[in-house]
């Protein structure tokens, strides 16, 4: 064999690897592109389509038009829960980032066993939600809780039964929500904080600004974008609350903790109005949507301006 054919059969050879290690990594992840555009995008049309079918137990295809969502609007009980995920979104959010923002302050002021600390902050996170709202079920519980604990030492005037009181249920949500989140909002601040650039903190320093001060107007203003970051990861858990209300309250006393996700498990799986719960799945994407296509519009707008484009 000339030495012309044994290069042209290593130049090919070569080639062909280096085709194969530019393909492998697509090949490897297209399975799961396919499968995440068919569970999002597939299954988002096809309930869009039957949200405005005939669709009771089974589903249909006869064409009712917005019937469905024209009636979901007129039912008492989706005011309801519309006006809970609002109520909830805005307090659960507001105090998991105050919380956790507290949290991360305080951790990054070098404090002894900083990991000890940070783990038993974050520790709730590892813990779903179902466990979460039925540990703290029992917490609220009159008959064997907090209620019960301080009755039993003396104080019998102590009232402490959220999830039975029609107006105050949704706090309990609220508060065991925040206990679930703050340790993950904790994290998420942490790290926007130790990533400041030190000289600018030494600069400051140097000039003769206090902790506080340095904290007020170099550190926290660097991590705007943190803040943001975490108010839209917030927002989206709120919009999707499901199993946290059902483990404590079950949507009661009544209906006055339901929520639109637990609407939409009782229109399909316990009244059989297919078509409706659609409806109501296609507004609960839609507020997503209104949360998250501005931010990822956002996102796009500081790359581009970063990169010199904007």
């Amino acid at each position: 064999m000339s030495t012309a054919t044994i290069s042209t059969a290593v130049a090919g050879s070569t080639s062909f690897a280096e085709k194969l290690k530019k393909w492998v990594p697509i090949f490897v992840i297209a399975p799961s592109i396919l499968a995440s555009f068919i569970y999002v995008f597939v299954f988002a049309g096809w309930t869009f389509y039957i949200s405005l079918s005939d669709s009771t137990l089974l589903p249909t295809y006869g064409f009712r038009g917005l019937e469905n969502y024209i009636s979901l609007w007129n039912n008492r009980r989706w005011g309801v829960a519309y006006s809970n995920l609002f109520f909830f979104s805005f307090f659960y959010v507001f105090a998991a980032m105050a919380v956790g923002l507290l949290l991360a302050l305080l951790i990054d002021q070098k404090i002894r066993a900083e990991s000890f600390w940070r783990t038993m902050y974050m520790y709730p996170l590892a813990v779903s939600f179902i466990v979460t709202g039925t540990v703290w079920q029992w917490l609220y519980n009159p008959t064997a809780g907090i209620q019960f604990l301080v009755n039993s030492l003396g104080w019998t005037d102590l009232e402490f039964a959220l999830t039975t009181d029609r107006k105050n249920a949704i706090w309990a949500i609220i508060i065991t929500g925040v206990w679930q989140s703050a340790g993950f909002t904790m994290a998420l601040f942490l790290a926007g904080l130790r990533s400041v650039d030190g000289d600018i903190i030494k600069a400051a320093s140097i000039d003769g600004a206090s902790t506080f001060r340095i904290y007020r107007k170099v550190i926290l203003p660097s991590i705007t974008p943190i803040f943001l970051a975490v108010a839209v990861v917030q927002l989206q858990a709120a919009i999707k609350t499901f199993d946290l209300a059902v483990a404590l309250t079950n949507s009661g006393p009544g209906i006055s903790t339901t929520f639109p996700a637990t609407y939409v498990y009782d229109l399909m799986f316990q009244r059989g109005e297919i078509g409706e719960g659609a409806a109501a799945a296609m507004m609960i994407l839609a507020a997503l949507a209104v949360v998250l296509v501005p931010y990822s519009l956002y996102l796009t707008w500081r790359r581009r301006k970063e990169s010199g484009r904007g």
